[in-house]
């Protein structure tokens, strides 16, 4: 007598499932590397001049950014408005107490720059009233938004 039997039908193997979990974490970890997160949802329109001698930002983690333009749902002849985060201020005098409340994260307002991205159609008062109530909190530090402008 033999140990081995001969014959009879053997089924397909099942698939090899062990280097799956591997796959699986290198494509999280790409899309965690790759995946760029929102800054803030935009309620103000915002088309910023050109500039010839416009620098790009180095360090955006030091920098609080402040939008004025007309809201999206408002209609024409509508005042601008100052959107700060993801909330639109009543008016310039929420400016410094919006500044000093992300201050508290961790740095004195007048550490973090101020960068102003301002619609080219909005006039100097609201964004002199904006400058006014950050320099009643030493934040000197003010950046205006612009882009490029492309030689033709």
């Amino acid at each position: 007598m033999s140990k081995f039997k001969k014959g009879g039908k053997k089924g397909i193997p099942g698939v090899n499932t062990s280097a799956l979990p591997d796959i699986i974490f290198m494509l999280l970890f790409f899309f965690m590397v790759a995946t760029t997160m929102k800054e803030v949802d935009m309620q103000v329109d915002v088309k910023k001049p050109q500039a010839t001698q416009a620098m790009a930002i180095e360090d955006k983690d030091n920098v609080d950014f402040i939008y004025i333009g007309r809201p999206y749902d408002a209609e024409e002849g509508t005042e601008p408005r100052i959107q700060l985060d993801d909330a639109l201020a009543p008016d310039p005098t929420f400016v410094p107490i919006w500044k000093q409340q992300k201050a508290r994260e961790g740095k004195k307002p007048f550490d973090i720059v101020t960068s102003l991205k301002v619609d080219k159609t909005v006039g100097m008062r609201i964004v002199s009233d904006v400058k006014e109530g950050l320099r009643t909190i030493d934040a000197l530090k003010i950046n205006y938004s612009a882009d490029q402008l492309v030689a033709k």
